[in-house]
């Protein structure tokens, strides 16, 4: 690998000569020009890393100089070198994108610090990084060994999406294959405790984290009761943690936000989460006090979630939660109505309280399994991280919170009904031609499969689930296994390995966020 190469241009170049030597024995390698047309001509002919440029000099001036550097490579780094320190000249300066300055007389520890900074940042960065995740790495195997708690599932989940966020900065950090495998090892884990304590939890109601059916009582309402001001929920469908970490940071300028964490219920599919979420009721308790609202048959996105609006208003009536005007309910399935809403959202600044449902992650999640485009473009869970960002920063939601953020004492609660996982192994699956459809998840007669790959669960009620028939029986995929039936079982192995699919048990479906936005 060559030695970084720097140009140094300073008309008085000689009274810089012990810093060059200095720069030399560290072990880059320095040019040197005395004027800006020379120094141009240099930059025409070689490739440099770094270039130092004195802002006073006669004949071509340092800004003019810049100006000729960036035609030439914009992506150069700059360091002015200048006398003044008058804010206008840095000013100027900084918006002609140089990288970073020093103020005249230089001393070479100075200069030092912005070449490694400029040109070793990442590498030494990358060495800090290597060493802080084998600590967090040896850290999560100690928790692993002592059966971890919620509250450690918690601080685990976090450490993993940390790093898989950190190696996306570095990928020249040969660790992705370890943290992958320590995630396959914590999601194995992880799916023992949820067997062994969730029909605990539901028997035993208090006794367990908060499950999906209590956010809104215990998030929600309490900014509802004897308060006017105006309130927004986004229940946005399919949302990961790490997705939901790369959306944060664009409304920091926007909101003081603050972060808890609650687990999904199982199945971690739409039509049960996301109804549970809005009635503050277990699947089979809806069934039972609301039979017209709970929809049976295929558990698709459209016949199961129609009556969300009114879930909403039969837990607000069951908890003495009286609006000061109507409830607002709108559900974004397509950009149209996204757009409508970005452009109306003011309108609802006197609402008590507005209720929204985002459809799109999911949408993009379904559609990737059908979509070569969209494999090409998110072939990993990195990519897809970046795809969520992408779409954020120039989607009608984010238009819509910053429009948000302007509304006095507004009040933001933004969550979702599960996440996703990338399903990367199959488990075989039997049953009927009555059995429903889903990857990860299916009830029907008859169902049978490895109780390594699933949870069988043989009883509906004792998950709170709807019954559906005397002999219906429910299986629910754990880590990564995704079902396939033994009818054409190596086509359909195929086609739905390495795609984002929700239902079954992982950190990543069930450990979700419930943020709390109060503008700044």
């Amino acid at each position: 690998m060559r030695p970084s190469r720097i140009l140094w241009i300073d008309d008085e170049i000689e009274l810089l000569r012990s810093h060059i030597i200095f720069l030399n024995e560290k072990g880059y390698e320095v040019d040197t020009a005395t004027n800006g047309n020379d120094a141009i001509n240099q930059v025409k002919s070689k490739n440099y890393d770094l270039i130092f440029l004195d802002e006073m000099m006669p004949g071509m001036g340092g800004l003019e100089t810049l100006a000729g550097i960036k035609e030439i490579n914009p992506n150069i780094p700059v360091v002015m070198v200048t006398k003044s320190e008058e804010e206008s000249l840095m000013n100027e300066a900084i918006g002609s994108k140089i990288s970073d300055y020093l103020i005249k007389p230089v001393v070479p520890s100075q200069v030092l610090m912005v070449c490694k900074k400029m040109l070793e940042k990442k590498k030494i960065s990358g060495q800090f990084v290597a060493k802080d995740y084998l600590e967090d790495f040896n850290s999560i195997t100690r928790i692993l060994m002592n059966e971890p708690n919620y509250d450690d599932w918690i601080e685990i989940n976090n450490k993993l999406i940390y790093w898989d966020m950190e190696l996306d900065v570095h990928p020249e950090i040969d660790l992705r294959q370890t943290l992958n495998e320590q995630k396959k090892e914590c999601n194995q884990i992880f799916s023992k405790y949820i067997e062994k304590n969730y029909r605990h939890w539901l028997e035993d109601e208090g006794s367990g984290p908060v499950l999906t059916n209590n956010i809104l009582e215990k998030y929600l309402l309490p900014h509802l009761d004897n308060e006017s001001n105006p309130v927004f929920l986004f229940v946005i469908d399919c949302l990961r943690m790490d997705q939901w970490l790369v959306m944060e940071k664009h409304l920091t300028d926007y909101f003081s936000i603050k972060k808890d964490y609650y687990l999904s219920i199982l199945p971690t599919a739409t039509p049960y989460a996301r109804n549970s979420l809005f009635a503050g009721l277990f699947p089979s308790e809806i069934e039972k006090f609301y039979p017209q609202l709970w929809t049976s048959g295929n558990d698709d996105e459209r016949s199961m979630n129609k009556y969300e609006k009114e879930l909403l208003e039969r837990l607000l009536d069951r908890k003495r939660i009286k609006l000061k005007n109507d409830l607002q309910y709108i559900k974004i399935i397509d950009p149209e109505v996204g757009r409508t809403f970005e452009q109306n959202v003011l309108s609802y600044k006197n609402t008590h309280l507005t209720a929204v449902v985002v459809n799109f992650l999911d949408m993009i999640a379904h559609g990737r399994s059908d979509s070569q485009i969209l494999k090409e473009i998110a072939p990993d869970e990195s990519a897809y991280r970046s795809l969520t960002e992408s779409w954020f920063k120039y989607s009608y939601l984010f238009n819509a919170l910053k429009a948000i953020s302007s509304i006095p004492k507004v009040k933001v609660i933004i969550t979702t009904d599960h996440g996703s996982i990338r399903t990367m192994r199959g488990a075989k699956v039997l049953g009927d031609r009555e059995a429903s459809t889903n990857l990860r998840f299916k009830f029907g007669r008859n169902l049978k499969v490895d109780d390594k790959h699933a949870v069988y669960i043989k009883n509906p009620s004792d998950y709170r689930l709807p019954k559906r028939g005397v002999t219906i029986s429910y299986i629910i995929a754990k880590e990564d296994y995704y079902f396939v039936y033994p009818t054409e079982y190596h086509k359909y192995l195929s086609y739905y390995k390495d795609s984002f699919q929700h239902g079954g048990i992982s950190m990543e479906e069930m450990i979700l966020p419930l943020v709390t936005l109060e503008n700044k």
